[in-house]
């Protein structure tokens, strides 16, 4: 069968789109195909230091909104599941309805628990990641360390200063662990780019 080009002059026409502001409108940064939706890397790459995300962002705020989200699934389903195996444990011998209840009420007491306070420590992380970005001018691993600690010692700043102090300094170190998969994950990525020799995406 032979191969049938699409005309996009068609799709324009249809849509009401066929003048020159109308079809701008739609077209990518060639302006020769149609750019379906403009995501930027991350709004803070625009910064001296900043490197591309592991995720495609639209800035700041979808870092917010999909870091917290995402961080505070994450915990939902660690906590439940750490909820589950502790009912299971405590309950052990006991009815089924016993420790079905058991297993439904440690779940929904350790699954709110740690998805809500990661969630939490998220937002404050996202938030001074970028306030300090803005401040500094630069958008690198330090901001984010930074940005980590702050997070970790507001959350707990409550509980006195040794529980703030060893929660700024866990939260550094998780910080400093994300920030290294991310780089392994640019590193093979730009691998892959320049392997396939995919300019565009380089």
């Amino acid at each position: 069968m032979a191969e049938q080009s699409l005309d996009l002059s068609n799709i324009f026409a249809a849509a009401q789109l066929s003048t020159d502001r109308g079809r701008e409108a739609l077209l990518g940064p060639d302006k020769k195909t149609v750019e379906y939706l403009m995501l930027e890397e991350h709004a803070s790459h625009q910064l001296p230091g900043a490197e591309p995300g592991a995720l495609p962002s639209r800035g700041w705020s979808d870092d917010l909104c999909y870091g917290t989200g995402m961080m505070y699934f994450l915990g939902l389903s660690t906590g439940g599941a750490w909820g589950l195996l502790e009912g299971l444990r405590q309950t052990q011998g006991r009815p089924f309805k016993i420790r079905l209840n058991g297993v439904l009420n440690a779940c929904t007491r350790r699954g709110p628990f740690l998805g809500n306070s990661v969630g939490v420590m998220t937002m404050l992380y996202n938030c001074t990641n970028a306030l300090i970005g803005s401040i500094r001018g630069e958008h690198d691993v330090y901001n984010s360390l930074g940005a980590a600690t702050i997070a970790g010692v507001l959350f707990k700043s409550t509980a006195g200063i040794k529980s703030a102090a060893t929660a700024g300094v866990l939260c550094a170190g998780a910080a400093g662990v994300w920030n290294l998969n991310r780089q392994k994950v640019q590193d093979m990525r730009r691998a892959f780019v320049q392997k396939a020799g995919i300019g565009h995406f380089a």
